[in-house]
């Protein structure tokens, strides 16, 4: 019981540091010339309304966590 605790802890710090590295990344501004502006995002604008939806942009940060889950799973192994 002990072991998990601690294997819960340590990932919970992982995710947290991970979420530090990407929000001063983004904060930076070095995403911003691409992020939510791929080819494939939805973007409607009309005379009174305007949609956005970046569903390409979802999907690449969907496949990129994807991908590290399986790198940290199999490194665990």
């Amino acid at each position: 019981r002990k072991t998990v605790m601690n294997d819960l802890g340590k990932f919970m710090v992982i995710i947290g540091l991970a979420l530090v590295l990407i929000g001063a990344w983004l904060w930076s501004g070095v995403g911003t010339s691409w992020f939510g502006h791929l080819p494939g995002d939805l973007h409607v604008q009309r005379e009174r309304f305007s949609f956005h939806f970046p569903i390409v942009t979802c999907l690449v940060i969907s496949v990129v966590l994807t991908v590290l889950t399986v790198l940290m799973w199999l490194l665990r192994k």
